[in-house]
């Protein structure tokens, strides 16, 4: 019998889940990309200086690969309730069943999260030096935006997973940040 609740993540979700699953493995989700597209006005910016954080967002030839956890049975409603309470502080995303492959090749359905397009934190037209000027200086409740990058990075490459955009952009924030 399989997991009755499947959760994808592409950014701090693959590294930092904060809940108990049964199983971990790569996914790839199609017609979406892992981008800097979110404003963080809480977790890694401010209201009055933001930063970015990853979303999904839609893309016609587009995929990501990230994570899909199983959720541990009996924690179903218990996962969600800390999902929502940590995804949708703000409402820029938006939780959707999500159709991913998982490395195994089986097909799931999992819950992911989205960006709203329609919200004031979507900000999808930012050049990579523009990103990286936010990341390189931005900080909020949950740290420095570029320890999220780097955590992101390091994360995928232990998965194999090699992201070139972001690879690009983590090296401009290197070079923008001394000493990282």
């Amino acid at each position: 019998m399989g997991a009755s609740l499947w959760v994808f993540g592409y950014g701090s979700l693959m590294w930092n889940p904060g809940f108990a699953h049964s199983e971990r493995q790569v996914a790839l989700l199609q017609g979406y990309h892992r981008s800097f597209c979110m404003w963080s006005i809480h977790y890694r910016g401010t209201v009055s200086d933001p930063g970015l954080v990853l979303a999904l967002d839609a893309a016609g030839g587009a995929s990501c690969h990230g994570v899909a956890f199983a959720v541990a049975e009996g924690q179903e409603a218990e996962t969600l309730a800390y999902l929502r309470d940590r995804e949708l502080i703000s409402s820029a995303y938006r939780e959707m069943d999500l159709a991913v492959t998982l490395q195994d090749g089986r097909p799931v359905t999992a819950t992911g999260y989205v960006v709203n397009r329609d919200h004031p934190q979507y900000c999808q037209d930012l050049g990579t030096e523009e990103q990286a000027a936010i990341i390189a200086r931005s900080a909020g409740s949950a740290g420095r935006n570029d320890a999220y990058l780097f955590n992101t990075v390091a994360h995928l490459a232990e998965l194999g997973i090699r992201d070139a955009d972001l690879l690009e952009l983590a090296d401009l924030v290197r070079a923008a940040t001394p000493g990282t």
